[in-house]
């Protein structure tokens, strides 16, 4: 499953994590901690459709 954030279209992929900001391959967007925020613009979790 990807995410993208709304503001700056900056993507989560669950299957490649996030490796460079300390998200391991695997990790369900559901499962990043509530102070997640795009490494990109800094907006939360809120901000991220489904795609």
């Amino acid at each position: 499953m990807k995410y993208v954030c709304d503001i700056c279209g900056w993507v989560y992929d669950e299957e490649l994590g996030s490796p460079e900001n300390g998200i391991q391959p695997g990790t369900k967007f559901s499962d990043l901690p509530e102070d997640f925020v795009c490494p990109l613009c800094g907006v939360d979790k809120d901000n991220f459709s489904e795609e």
